[in-house]
């Protein structure tokens, strides 16, 4: 499929998306989490997570951000159809946040919008996802890194949110039991909506390869978590195939 199906649209498509990606200045940003530091257990374990110890212990530690642009919603559930050329959503639901999708489909639909717009994929991918190539120098569309992400969610404050979390974040409280439209609360300082809330975002990061394989980064929190489950530090992680209805992602560019 190539950009040429879109016809006269062509040209409004572009700009359209591309006004969406704002501008993010590079920094840095420290990153903190908890990890185990038993080993592996026999398959007779009675521990809630299974075939591990409980001893955990934070870690902490410190990434560079370089420059980058990142949308400014999460991909949302008519440009995830209209990019893979499947049936239009219904009106109502063309602003929800798509969900049901796994890492590997987020990365396919990465390089599928790279090629619709003349770009250089960044990823080789493969049924065994380990083995799947990030091409940094491509100049195509990418999930954000688990440092990028906590750095443009934090948009410069220090806290656990940047604003009250009804403001910003639909969560299990005030999110009626289902994902929300993008964009009708607050966005962060840097003008990006929907970091906390609504719907976990994949990112491009191993969580812990020594301790859980090929397991990948899903950041923010979502519609169906409670409120201390929802922040700039909130990180979970699954395998890449794992699809569920909280669950979503966003898109950067490494240049624009």
């Amino acid at each position: 499929m190539t950009i040429q199906k879109y016809g006269s649209d062509r040209e409004r498509f572009i700009k359209d998306l591309m006004n969406l990606m704002v501008p993010v200045k590079g920094g840095t940003i420290e990153l903190r989490d908890y990890v185990n530091t038993d080993k592996w257990l026999s398959s007779d374990y009675t521990l809630s997570d299974p075939g591990r110890g409980s001893n955990r212990k934070v870690i902490t530690w410190t990434e560079t951000i370089e420059p980058f642009h990142v949308m400014k919603y999460p991909v949302t559930q008519h440009l995830y159809h209209y990019v893979l050329n499947e049936e239009e959503v219904e009106p109502n639901v063309r602003n929800l946040p798509v969900t049901e999708v796994s890492w590997l489909d987020s990365l396919a639909f990465c390089n599928e919008l790279s090629r619709m717009l003349g770009r250089t994929e960044c990823y080789t991918i493969t049924s065994e996802s380990e083995n799947t190539i990030y091409n940094k120098t491509a100049n195509g569309f990418r999930l954000l890194s688990d440092a990028e992400w906590q750095y443009a969610c934090k948009a410069g404050t220090t806290g656990y949110r940047y604003a009250g979390i009804d403001q910003i974040a639909w969560y299990q409280e005030n999110s009626n039991g289902a994902a929300q439209q993008v964009g009708k609360l607050l966005p962060n300082p840097w003008g990006l909506f929907d970091m906390i809330g609504n719907v976990w975002e994949w990112c491009w990061d191993l969580y812990d390869a020594e301790r859980y394989g090929n397991y990948r980064v899903f950041r923010g929190g979502s519609w169906a978590e409670v409120e201390n489950n929802c922040g700039s530090t909130s990180r979970r992680k699954s395998m890449p195939d794992f699809k569920i209805d909280d669950l979503g992602f966003r898109i950067a560019l490494t240049k624009p």
